[in-house]
């Protein structure tokens, strides 16, 4: 949420500024930043009558001239070649010039050579590109940690560290008394286990079963809906519904969104009341926000109805008890049971047979190797698409001997004991009794437990005093699940405020797609002798 607002700041900056009507013109990535900040109706509260990508602009010729032009990219060669052509035959009548990144000053030069008809107003560099710029939105300079293990985590903390301390020191240097934040880079192949599992929260649920991209839903393969339902937003700065329930589980949903319901139909019914001109009067007054909660609550219910569907038709429940068993209990005979027989059972899916077989062998692969042979065989004459090669490459990337953490709490002994005590108290829920291995990290942060052995410094910056801001960075993504950890250690008044980032947000699908694409990278490349 601080993230949020630190870009909506910057965009209130652009937007409030100019006067007038205006376009705003964005890349494929900036579109991003804009859309999860700032919906299209606040945009045209900021009288931005038009939003268009930097590339198709770049092609039409149509003039604009009583259009002021706000441009938000990022600072790459092809977004300062668009702009090159549009200077060179302007379309509107200003441009300001906005980057969400430092730029060189080679392309600062390139843009006042190619300003010949003096249409730039301003270039200015706004820091909401967050891969690279967090920390300048924040004004804060971190010390930098990274997991011992990961070479691209240490690449990426050695590249941070000298852009911050050596070539942009003066940028980074806000001359602040306060403790400094830590940044820790961490490598998605520490716990491949979250992104491999079905989710029963709200959130991390639409993501997984119909997917969620920059705050938006696309509805339009579902089937017979109205066409203003087709795409819906996700929002919890705009959905008050949403807000409270993103990270309750789907049996509270189902319950919450009945109340919802309820709620609206006592609001409908009053409004079929019109008697008087009185009435008439104050339904108008009242009509956005009717409408609205109308749009809301069919949101909702569309979403609920539809994972509804998906779990029954792909028996998910019946899946997800044995996923959660492999990512949370012991047990290799038992586990090796269940999940021979769910890969005999014809109405699971191909693609949840793959992920079962995963789960076991990231668990079980030093144990039975003669199991988990008879698996791949399984899985092999199940589905031709998904291949045991696959298993046997995620193993050989994200494997026990390429881990840091305890990913099963069985290697530390305060691990071991706590999921002792949590077998004798038993759990609320056996959906939902997962915890990322992020979990683990924050809490050995919080606890000032965090070894330097396998997450060094970078450089000579190192802790001073007790922390306050910690951003945790997970090379290769994300998830909604670790989302929701952080959001609930924060809501536990620790002391440390924790903020998630990562390349991706992560649903089981990416993740298989992006392990079937380092895969085919593999083999394309050729070997080191």
């Amino acid at each position: 949420m601080v993230l949020v607002s630190a870009v909506r700041d910057y965009i209130n900056r652009m937007l409030q500024d100019i006067s007038g009507m205006k376009v705003l013109i964005l890349d494929s990535q900036t579109v991003s930043i804009v859309s999860v900040a700032y919906s299209q109706s606040e945009l045209l509260q900021k009288e931005v009558f038009l939003v268009e990508l930097v590339d198709s602009i770049s092609k039409s010729k149509e003039s604009m001239s009583h259009l002021k032009a706000i441009f938000f990219l990022r600072p790459t060669s092809e977004n300062i070649h668009h702009l090159r052509r549009q200077l060179a035959s302007p379309r509107f009548g200003e441009y300001h010039l906005f980057f969400s990144n430092m730029l060189k000053d080679t392309q600062i030069h390139i843009l006042a050579d190619s300003d010949e008809h003096e249409v730039v107003q301003q270039v200015q560099e706004f820091y909401a590109d967050f891969v690279a710029t967090i920390f300048l939105a924040l004004k804060r300079r971190p010390f930098i940690r990274y997991q011992r293990t990961s070479d691209i985590a240490k690449r990426i903390a050695q590249e941070t560290t000298k852009l911050m301390y050596q070539q942009e020191s003066g940028l980074f240097d806000f001359r602040r008394t306060d403790i400094s934040p830590l940044l820790l880079i961490i490598d998605r192949r520490d716990d491949p286990v979250t992104p491999l599992l079905n989710q029963w929260t709200y959130q991390a649920m639409v993501h997984e079963l119909i997917g969620i991209q920059d705050n938006k839903v696309d509805l339009r393969s579902i089937g017979k809906i109205p066409k203003d339902q087709q795409e819906v937003v996700l929002s919890s700065e705009q959905d008050a519904f949403f807000k409270a329930n993103m990270y309750e589980n789907f049996g509270d949903i189902g319950l919450n969104i009945k109340r919802l319901v309820d709620e609206f139909q006592q609001i409908a019914k009053s409004n079929q009341k019109i008697q008087t001109i009185e009435d008439m009067a104050k339904f108008v007054d009242n009509y956005p926000e009717y409408k609205k909660m109308h749009g809301n609550v069919s949101k909702h219910v569309t979403l609920v109805t539809e994972m509804s569907k998906i779990v029954e038709e792909h028996k998910l429940m019946l899946v997800s008890q044995t996923e959660q068993d492999l990512a949370c209990n012991g047990g290799q005979v038992a586990a090796f049971e269940a999940v021979t027989n769910l890969l005999n059972n014809e109405s699971i899916s191909d693609i949840d047979c793959l992920r079962l077989v995963m789960l076991y062998a990231l668990r079980y692969e030093k144990e039975s190797p003669v199991q988990l042979m008879q698996l791949f065989n399984k899985l092999a004459s199940r589905s031709p698409k998904y291949k045991p090669g696959l298993v046997q490459f995620l193993l050989k990337q994200a494997g026990v001997d390429k881990r840091t953490g305890d990913l099963y709490g069985n290697r530390d002994l305060l691990n071991i004991a706590r999921n002792m005590a949590r077998g004798l108290k038993g759990v609320e829920n056996v959906y939902t009794q997962h915890q990322p291995l992020l979990f683990q990290t924050m809490e050995s942060i919080t606890k000032g437990r965090l070894r330097d052995v396998d997450y060094p410094y970078i450089g000579n910056h190192f802790q001073q005093g007790r922390l306050q801001e910690v951003v945790i960075f997970i090379v290769g993504g994300t998830t909604y699940e670790e989302s929701r950890s952080v959001a609930l250690q924060n809501a536990s008044n620790s002391g440390i405020r924790f903020i998630l980032g990562g390349s991706v947000v992560l649903n089981s699908k990416r993740f298989l797609k992006d392990l079937e694409e380092a895969q085919r990278i593999a083999r394309s490349s050729p070997a080191v002798v």
